[in-house]
């Protein structure tokens, strides 16, 4: 063994560095952990830029983290990701920078999906026949929301993550949030409750619903059914933000819009306010020369209404019958002055014929009228008798005369 100590080495103190590299020899000089075949599911694959490949191996009741160097990696005849039921084989070792034991993987052969990857795709297919994923039920997102609801976890950097997305680019929102565990066999309960709470609120326009990333256990609460059809069921918009952009769960499909982070949930629930600014400015624009327009086509109307009524202004019945009365009564002049002439001529005519035969004219004549004392004219000689005073009217005047005889 490399690492020796004396026989006293129980009272000494050891570093936190020899007592990991004496775990580590431990773990070398067992013969059954230097050659070991290890069957699970990955999780939480990544490959690094140097070709060497880390994941987790996991079953229902432990974890196993493993590393690929790049040797060994490009033996393989598959392509390993995460869902995969593999079987590894290598070496069990110490890395003593992070204190952690890992099996360093030099070969490993596909067993097939494993059952949480296999439970996760029997449920996809599941809810896709039964239409919760079809695009005829997503809602549109509201493009100016007055308050978002947020279901997460309340002391998760995804939520802070959100708040400071949302406060930068649209201060104007409100949010209302409904804490709730994201993780665990009590989390998907929790997270219907609190998507049934937002949902029945009349002031909500979007809700979030967000975790950061994990494996696929840790996102497993996002891929339960009742939150899924918790979701479907929601009459508000919701926005799927769990996990990192390589993540999906059943949450994703069912929501009205996915989106591949918290921070990306909060960009698409919201509109950037230094984008809105052009956008207003252009809107102005266009609404004012909209304006102009609507009062050119009006003032063409009026005017054209104006001058339809003016041939039915009352004012051209008044100028036309001012005009025919004006005729009206130059013809009645007329015709009473034909009138008048005509009634004058028959005047005159009468006035001579009267002036023929009236006393006057029979004075004229020679003649002479004779009235008694009371005034009437003595027509008869036995109207008068002798003695009687007699008046006796002539041509230019009158006089006295008495009854002498009579015959």
């Amino acid at each position: 063994m490399a690492f020796l100590r004396s026989s006293n080495f129980a009272s000494e103190s050891w570093s936190v560095s020899e007592l990991t590299q004496y775990i580590r020899e431990l773990f070398e000089i067992d013969y059954r952990l230097q050659d070991v075949e290890v069957s699970g599911e990955i999780s939480n694959f990544s490959r690094a830029r140097s070709g060497h490949l880390y994941f987790t191996l996991k079953d229902d009741k432990a974890q196993l983290k493993c590393v690929m160097w790049r040797s060994g990696a490009e033996r393989l005849r598959f392509a390993p990701q995460d869902g995969d039921a593999v079987v590894v084989n290598g070496r069990i070792s110490v890395y003593e920078a992070s204190g952690v034991y890992q099996l360093y993987a030099e070969q490993m052969s596909p067993m097939g999906q494993g059952d949480l990857a296999a439970a996760f795709e029997a449920l996809k297919a599941k809810l896709s026949d039964e239409g919760l994923f079809d695009a005829e039920f997503k809602k549109p997102i509201p493009t100016f929301p007055r308050k978002i609801g947020i279901v997460t976890s309340a002391d998760a950097a995804a939520l802070r993550d959100i708040i400071n997305v949302l406060r930068r680019r649209y201060p104007l929102v409100s949010v209302l949030i409904a804490p709730t565990l994201v993780q665990g066999a009590d989390a998907p309960p929790q997270i219907v409750r609190a998507l049934r709470w937002l949902d029945g609120r009349t002031d909500i326009d979007t809700i979030i619903v967000a975790r950061g990333g994990g494996s696929m256990e840790d996102l497993w609460a996002f891929n339960d059914e009742g939150v899924a059809r918790a979701i479907f069921a929601a009459q508000h918009p919701i926005i799927s933000g769990v996990g990192h952009e390589v993540d999906f769960t059943i949450a994703d499909f069912v929501a009205d819009l996915r989106a591949p982070t918290p921070s990306a949930a909060a960009e698409l629930a919201v509109p950037d306010v230094s984008e809105l600014r052009p956008y207003f400015t252009t809107v102005q624009q266009q609404m004012g020369n909209l304006v102009l327009e609507r009062i050119g086509h009006y003032r063409w109307q009026v005017q054209t209404l104006k001058r339809s009524l003016s041939h039915l202004s009352p004012r051209v019945g008044i100028a036309g019958g001012r005009q025919r009365l004006d005729g009206w009564q130059s013809r009645l002049e007329r015709a009473m002055q034909r009138r008048l002439d005509q009634s004058s001529h028959r005047l005159n005519l009468l006035q001579t014929r009267l002036t023929a035969v009236s006393p006057t004219a029979t004075l004229e004549r020679g003649y002479a009228i004779v009235r008694d004392g009371n005034g009437r004219i003595v027509r008869t000689p036995t109207a008068v008798k002798s003695g009687d005073a007699l008046t006796v009217q002539v041509r230019d005047g009158q006089f006295g005369v008495t009854v002498s005889t009579k015959e």
